[in-house]
């Protein structure tokens, strides 16, 4: 029988899929999450590069990526240049540095655009959980497998939890451009 215990656990998953969603858009910091969205041509299909190198931050401003095999850093260096972070990683033939310049207002705002549309995608994640709950509910009601009083309170606890899991996604959306828009 679905409950709202259901639901939040799907909402849940909706909320760590935006937070992992979120940790890929840079502020002005470095962090190894900036390259979790890239993937490098390597021994014959396209892997992450955490998968064919280590990703480390020296420094506020620097990522130093070392790949496990020396061969392949031309394909690391290339996957990072067409990933289109703004990033322009050199090579000293061992390992790939990649310095973070500081944001310019504009992509501030672009990166603030992107949150939002990621924020809305959790949110719609949020909504569907909700919905297929909903239905259950609903169709154990038509099939009177449960009472229309009972059917009605856990629509309503439903709609709760789906609140407080919208409030949460703004919460991170607002932290998160803070953190992007912060100079």
């Amino acid at each position: 029988m679905p409950t709202v215990e259901d639901a939040k656990q799907r909402m849940d998953a909706a909320l760590e899929a935006l937070r992992r969603e979120f940790a890929t858009v840079r502020t002005g910091k470095a962090t190894p999450a900036l390259l979790d969205t890239v993937r490098v041509d390597a021994y014959g299909s396209k892997m992450p590069v955490n998968q064919v190198a280590t990703v480390s931050t020296p420094e506020g401003s620097l990522l130093l990526v070392q790949p496990f095999d020396k061969s392949i850093l031309p394909d690391i260096e290339r996957a990072i240049m067409m990933a289109d972070l703004g990033l322009n990683p050199s090579s000293d033939g061992n390992v790939i540095r990649i310095p973070i310049p500081p944001l310019n207002e504009e992509r501030r705002k672009q990166f603030a655009k992107v949150l939002h549309k990621m924020a809305e995608d959790g949110r719609i994640s949020i909504r569907q959980a909700r919905r297929t709950i909903r239905e259950d509910l609903q169709q154990l009601v038509k099939d009177h497998e449960l009472s229309e009083d009972d059917g009605r309170r856990r629509e309503e606890a439903l709609e709760k939890v789906t609140h407080e899991y919208a409030e949460k996604v703004e919460e991170m959306l607002k932290h998160k451009e803070e953190e992007v828009m912060a100079l």
